[in-house]
């Protein structure tokens, strides 16, 4: 199958699976509505084709339905991504009032509205794959928790949204009041340098983007030799993707991204463009996509379409 192909028909496969989880909820149709609405109303879906490739790639019984112990994971990460869009979006963080290409939630919502489809779909997307674990065999209702483990790190203060926080404190638009008593965090703030930037975006990029690969391949089967080296595959593939993001918000237009372009640079923040350049910045994005292919080698599974996903991020246009 070529790439679009693949793309193509694992993202309705996923649209497919994500529709029918909101539409069994028992909550109440207001907040269904709000979480359909950005869940449902487009997106790349990279983090769950992720998942789902990690999982055809390691899956012992290789086949036409090898992808599909991932599935439950798959919904999980775009869940968890698109509650991190909504609450991103708010006024009180990036304040966006565009969201792959439409208004965004807080918009056509409310902002209460909006934080708690943010806050629900958080939620469900653990619940989602805590259900894989019903009448699955004890192997893989072990693999489960093990992929819960691996998302909520991933989602949490140690990844995403740690990352989130640390973005939130290096913006002058963000620091609370001086008459406000705050305590003072113990250890340094991290300075947002060029090593800086990417240990944040390691975080805030790119933790959800590992966690999506590494839960596919747990639920794959994948033991620990190859987890580490689809790791370094991921790693490699979220630090791509940013750095992609960035030359995008220079270069891209509003309509093609989805959202506004240009917020970056008008707001001072610092991005691999700013430290390196545009060439720069292309120049260590292909260096990413060399490092995943050497990962993926050295994993020796078929990782035909991870490498494939790799490669579109590196070469996308939005």
């Amino acid at each position: 199958m070529s790439l679009d192909g693949y793309l193509e028909v694992r993202s309705q496969a996923v649209d497919a699976a994500l529709a029918l989880a909101l539409a069994r909820s028992p909550a109440p149709p207001v907040i269904i509505a709000a979480m359909q609405y950005s869940l449902l109303g487009g997106g790349k879906r990279l983090r769950p084709l992720l998942a789902l490739a990690a999982c055809e790639a390691t899956h012992r019984a290789f086949g036409p339905d090898a992808w599909a112990p991932a599935m439950p994971a798959a919904c999980a990460v775009e869940m968890i991504h698109t509650y991190s869009l909504i609450h991103d979006d708010l006024p009180a963080m990036d304040g966006d009032a565009m969201r792959r290409g439409r208004a965004t939630s807080h918009v056509v919502f409310g902002d209460g509205m909006a934080i708690l489809a943010g806050d629900a779909l958080q939620a469900e997307a653990f619940a989602t794959l805590a259900r894989a674990a019903d009448g699955a065999t004890p192997a893989m209702a072990v693999r489960v928790v093990q992929a819960l483990r691996v998302i909520a790190d991933a989602a949490g203060p140690v990844g995403m949204a740690g990352g989130q926080a640390i973005d939130l404190a290096h913006d002058p638009a963000h620091r609370p009041s001086q008459d406000l008593a705050m305590p003072a965090p113990s250890g340094s703030m991290p300075v947002l340098d060029a090593d800086g930037l990417t240990d944040m975006h390691a975080r805030k990029t790119g933790a959800l983007i590992r966690g999506s690969v590494a839960a596919g391949a747990i639920l794959g089967g994948a033991g620990a030799p190859t987890l580490a080296h689809l790791d370094t595959y991921a790693s490699a593939v979220g630090l791509a993707f940013q750095i992609v993001d960035d030359i995008l918000d220079v270069e891209g237009a509003s309509a093609d991204l989805g959202k506004t372009a240009g917020k970056d640079a008008a707001s001072g923040k610092p991005t691999y463009v700013g430290f390196y350049g545009v060439d720069g910045a292309r120049q260590r994005a292909a260096d990413c996509l060399a490092r995943a292919g050497d990962a993926l080698a050295a994993a020796a599974v078929d990782g035909r379409y991870l490498q494939q996903l790799a490669t579109w991020v590196v070469e996308r246009r939005a």
